[in-house]
Formats: structure tokens, sequence, C-alpha cells
């Protein structure tokens, strides 16, 4: 099956509240690939690789996040096919 990438800007309340963390157990449990690492704005960069259905399961749980998390914004773009060793935080 064919891969794909995308990149979500994650802006909130997304920054110590283990949004990262989180998000990296839901992207391993999909199997995907890629980071999630905060930004200087206090938004959270998402780059995942995948199947479509399993990178689009990820995207959704981006808009609820962790428990604590309170997002309000998520700004998804298509990217090339990034491949990566595994999903980790940065």
């Amino acid at each position: 099956m064919a891969l794909i990438s995308k990149k979500a800007i994650v802006k909130g309340k997304v920054q110590g509240v283990w949004f990262r963390v989180s998000t990296q157990k839901v992207a391993q449990q999909l199997n995907l690939t890629g980071y999630a690492k905060n930004l200087d704005d206090g938004s959270v960069e998402v780059v995942a690789t995948g199947t479509p259905e399993d990178v689009e399961q990820l995207l959704l749980y981006l808009y609820e996040g962790s428990e604590n998390a309170i997002v309000d914004e998520v700004d998804i773009t298509d990217i090339d096919v990034t491949k990566f060793e595994e999903f980790k935080t940065a």
C-alpha cells in the first residue's frame, strides 16, 4: 500500500501537557513514523508517515490531544513522503 506524509501544526495549550508523548503513543500504535516537536511559538509540529487511513486516525487524534491539552487549531499540510525509522518526540 502506498504511504503518505502529512505535517500538522497544533495550536492551543499543547506544551507542558504531555501532548507530544501521547501523540507518540498513538502514532506508534498506528505503526506510523515521524515526530512531534515543540515550536518556539507554543505550538507543536507533528509529521507523520504511513498509510492514508492510519495517518488520518492520528490527525483526528490531534484535534483532541492529551487529557490536559486544549487544542484551538490544527493546520494540516500534505508533504512529500518522508521516511523515518520510528516516531519520536523532539
